[in-house]
């Protein structure tokens, strides 16, 4: 394995990412953005549901005296997200279920400055993402944050959201067919890697093609976080279909 390309895997992770989310760098600038203003330069972070380190890797690129827990179940992106940061004494990635109660007893830390999410936890239907978010108010300092970007829709604006769900999907086909790897795709080729051939197939025994959670609205993220435990709650950036929900303790 120690000939593996992760750089390689991690920026095929970002590009198939990038196909459904051509602005993903936005919100991760902005998300770094408000734990600089927040919680400043040297954060403690939990990279919540971490896959392949994307948050790690730039925060550790922006914020070099941060250090950072990533928390993840699926074997094969941890893989890669090990492999990327092997030697690197500010990183350290634990394997845990965020549906088990007893997950956050394998964290490395009691408290943190920042516990960061994207495009992760809707995977969660709403019971769970509700005792997780219990959780994670927990985990975070007072005065500390938390962030989720992530898909969530407003069922209160069908017209808007067909609109845009065409939009989007007609880039998506214009650029499928100009060759840009799909989720399935990519999953593929890593089962043909010879170091991500096992964890891959592992990871589908326990995910299965894809998970089917909820999307709720900005407004349910907020008014959830504050019923856990944070004194302020709202989007700091949104696009047509996605938003950054700021919570602060």
């Amino acid at each position: 394995m120690s000939d593996t390309d992760w750089a390689g895997w991690q920026q095929s992770w970002d590009r198939q990412q990038e196909w459904y989310m051509p602005d993903r760098e936005e919100r991760f600038r902005v998300m770094l953005d408000m734990v600089e203003a927040l919680v400043g330069p040297k954060p403690r972070v939990l990279d919540l549901a971490c896959g392949t380190g994307s948050i790690t890797d730039r925060l550790l690129k922006r914020f070099p005296d941060a250090v950072s827990t990533g928390v993840d179940l699926d074997p094969a992106l941890l893989a890669i997200a090990r492999g990327t940061f092997e030697g690197d004494e500010r990183v350290a990635f634990v394997t845990a279920d965020l549906k088990d109660p007893e997950w956050t007893r394998e964290l490395p830390y009691d408290t943190y400055d920042a516990v960061l999410t994207a495009t992760a936890l809707h995977w969660l239907h709403s019971g769970p993402l509700t005792a997780l978010y219990g959780q994670v108010a927990g985990l975070v300092r007072e005065g500390g944050v938390f962030m989720n970007a992530d898909h969530m829709i407003d069922t209160a604006t069908p017209r808007i959201n067909a609109a845009e769900r065409a939009q989007r999907h007609a880039r998506m086909d214009r650029e499928k067919a100009a060759g840009v790897l799909d989720w399935a795709e990519w999953w593929a080729l890593a089962a043909k890697d010879p170091a991500l051939a096992e964890p891959t197939a592992r990871r589908f025994e326990i995910y299965g093609e894809h998970a089917d959670g909820d999307m709720p609205s900005a407004g349910w993220h907020a008014d959830t976080l504050r019923a856990a435990g944070f004194g302020e709650a709202r989007p700091v950036w949104c696009s047509p279909s996605d938003t950054l929900l700021l919570a602060v303790k």
